[in-house]
C-alpha cells in the first residue's frame, strides 16, 4: 500500500474507533493521543525519508481529471504542522473539555479527527480538483464543531458559517476551477502554471479575482463574518479554526492557486492580484483596528486572526520569490503563536471563568503561567524577536520594498504597532494594574493545558533559531 493514504486515513480510523469508547473517556482521550503522535510520527518519518512517493491516484471521476496526491514542499510542510498540532490540541482538548463539563465529548473527538484527516487530504492534493472536494468536505466536518454547544447563538453561527464558506466556494471557487479546466486542459498543480500565454489579461484576472473570493476560509473582507462567530465554540475548536485546519486550508489553497495553477511570475503582473494585495493592506489593519476594541478575549484574537491571516494574502499576490516564502513561513509561525493565544485564553477561563480584557486586572500574580505563555505568543504574533513570527513579518515587508509598494509596508508596520496595542494590553493589565474588586483565589488551569501550550511557545523560539531551515525548504516552491 503506497505509505502516502496512511496520512488521512490514520485519522480517520480513529475517528472511526472513537464511538465505540464512548463509555470509556480515558480510552476514548488515549487512542486520540496515541493516533496523533502516531500520525506525526508517521509524517515525520515520511518526509525524512529520501524516497517519498511521487503520487498516489485515490481515483479517476472523469478522464484525466483523477484525485491525486502529490507531495511537494508547501503541503509537505502543512501536513507536518496539522499532524504536529493534533496531539498537542487533542491534549489541551483533554483538559478543556473534562475541566469545563462539556456535553458530547465523544462527538467532538470524532469530529476534530475527521477534521485532521480531510485536512491532510488538502495538504496532499496533486490536482485542484482533489483540494477544492476535500475543501467543501472540511467544512462540512468542522460544522458540528462550530456548533457544539447546541445553543441558539451556536445554531446561528453554525448557519452563518455554511452559509458564507458553501455559497462563496459554489459561486466562486468551482466556478473558477472548471473554467481553469476548460481553458487549460488540465488541473495538475505545475510549477509555473498551467494557463496558455494567447488568454486575455481580462480572462486571468477575473479567474484569479474568482479563486480569491472563491475561498472565503482565508476570511478575507467582506467575506470574513463566519470567524468571528464561530468563536461560540470550544476553545479547543477555536484552536483547530485558527492554527491547524480551516483558515489555514483557506491561505493553502490561494498559495497553491497562485504558485501552481497562475505561476509567480503571471501573478506579478496582473492587475487583480493588486487589487487583492491592497483589499489584504486594508482587511489587516482594518482588523487590526477591530481588535484593539473588543472586550471579548476571544473576539479580540478572532479579529486577530483575520488581519495575520491577510498578511499571507498580501506576500502571496505581491508574489515576489520573498513575498511568497514569508507569507509560507508565516502560515507555520503564525499557527504556533496564535494555537498558544488561545491556549491561554482557554486556561485563563478555566482558571479564573472570565472572559473580558477588562475583568483581567491583577489576576497575573496568581496564574503567571498562563499569563506569561500568552505574552510570549503574542510577541511572536507581533513579530518581535527572539520569536519566530519576527522571519515571516521580515520576509513580507522586504517583498513589499522589493515592488515599491510602500503603502502596503506601511500597512504592515502600522497592523504590527496595532498588534502590540490589542495583544499586550492583556498582560500589562493583569501583572501591573490593580484588581478592580476584592480578587478571590485562582488556581492555574489544569497541566495538560499548560503543558500544551508550553510546547507551542517553545516552538515559537525553536523556529526563530531556524530560519535558514524554513526559508530553504520554501524556496523549493515552484515559481514562475
Amino acid at each position: 500500500m503506497n505509505p502516502l493514504i496512511w496520512l488521512p486515513l490514520t485519522p480517520l480510523l480513529v475517528a472511526l474507533t472513537l464511538p465505540l469508547c464512548s463509555r470509556w473517556p480515558n480510552l476514548r482521550e488515549g487512542i486520540t493521543l496515541l493516533g496523533g503522535l502516531g500520525l506525526f510520527l508517521l509524517s515525520l518519518t515520511q518526509y525524512l525519508s529520501a524516497e517519498i512517493p511521487s503520487e498516489l491516484i485515490l481515483a479517476t471521476p472523469l478522464p484525466g481529471y483523477p484525485l491525486l496526491f502529490r507531495p511537494e514542499p508547501l503541503g509537505i510542510a502543512f501536513s507536518l504542522l496539522v499532524s504536529f498540532l493534533w496531539p498537542i490540541t487533542s491534549l489541551y482538548a483533554v483538559g478543556y473539555m473534562r475541566g469545563h463539563k462539556e456535553k458530547n465529548q465523544t462527538r467532538f473527538y470524532v469530529f476534530f479527527a475527521l477534521s485532521i484527516a480531510v485536512t491532510q487530504a488538502i495538504a496532499l492534493s496533486g490536482n485542484m480538483l482533489t483540494l477544492f472536494l476535500f475543501y467543501e468536505l472540511l467544512t462540512l466536518m468542522t460544522y458540528p464543531l462550530v456548533t457544539h454547544s447546541g445553543s441558539e447563538e451556536a445554531k446561528k453561527a453554525g448557519r452563518t458559517y455554511l452559509g458564507i464558506l458553501m455559497s462563496t466556494s459554489i459561486m466562486f471557487l468551482l466556478l473558477a476551477t472548471v473554467w481553469s479546466a476548460q481553458l487549460a486542459g488540465t488541473l495538475e498543480f505545475t510549477p509555473g502554471g498551467i494557463f496558455p500565454d494567447t488568454l486575455t489579461s481580462l480572462t486571468l484576472n477575473t479567474l484569479l479575482l474568482l479563486f480569491v473570493f472563491g475561498t472565503a476560509k482565508a476570511a478575507l473582507m467582506p467575506f470574513h463574518g463566519w470567524l468571528p462567530q464561530a468563536m461560540v465554540a470550544p476553545v479547543p475548536v477555536s484552536a483547530l479554526l485558527h492554527a491547524v485546519a480551516v483558515v489555514k486550508a483557506g491561505v493553502f489553497t490561494l498559495l497553491k492557486v497562485v504558485i501552481y495553477l497562475f505561476g509567480s511570475d503571471l501573478v506579478a503582473g496582473l492587475s487583480a492580484a493588486e487589487f487583492v494585495a491592497y483589499l489584504a493592506g486594508f482587511t489587516l489593519v482594518t482588523a487590526s483596528l477591530i481588535a484593539l476594541r473588543k472586550d471579548n478575549i476571544k473576539a479580540r484574537l478572532a479579529y486577530s486572526t483575520i488581519g495575520q491571516l491577510s498578511y499571507i494574502i498580501l506576500g502571496t499576490m505581491i508574489a515576489t520569490h520573498s513575498s511568497v516564502v514569508g507569507s509560507s513561513m508565516h502560515m507555520v509561525t503564525h499557527a504556533f503563536g496564535k494555537i498558544t493565544l488561545f491556549f491561554c485564553a482557554g486556561a485563563i477561563l478555566l482558571a479564573t471563568h472570565k472572559t473580558k480584557v477588562s475583568e483581567l486586572d491583577g489576576c497575573g500574580k496568581q496564574i503567571p503561567v498562563t499569563i506569561g505563555l500568552f505574552t510570549l505568543a503574542a510577541l511572536s504574533t507581533i513579530g518581535l524577536p527572539p520569536f519566530a513570527g519576527m522571519w515571516s513579518k521580515w520576509w513580507l515587508l522586504q517583498g513589499t520594498v522589493e515592488t515599491e509598494h510602500y503603502l502596503l509596508t506601511a500597512a504592515l508596520l502600522l497592523s504590527s504597532i496595532l498588534n502590540l496595542a490589542y495583544l499586550m494590553e492583556i498582560p500589562l493589565r493583569a501583572f501591573l494594574k490593580p484588581a478592580q474588586t476584592a480578587t478571590p483565589v485562582y488556581q492555574e488551569a489544569p497541566l495538560l493545558n499548560r503543558t500544551a501550550a508550553t510546547v507551542t511557545t517553545a516552538l515559537c523560539i525553536i523556529l526563530f533559531l531556524l530560519p535558514e531551515q524554513l526559508f530553504q525548504h520554501f524556496s523549493m516552491l515552484g515559481g514562475g
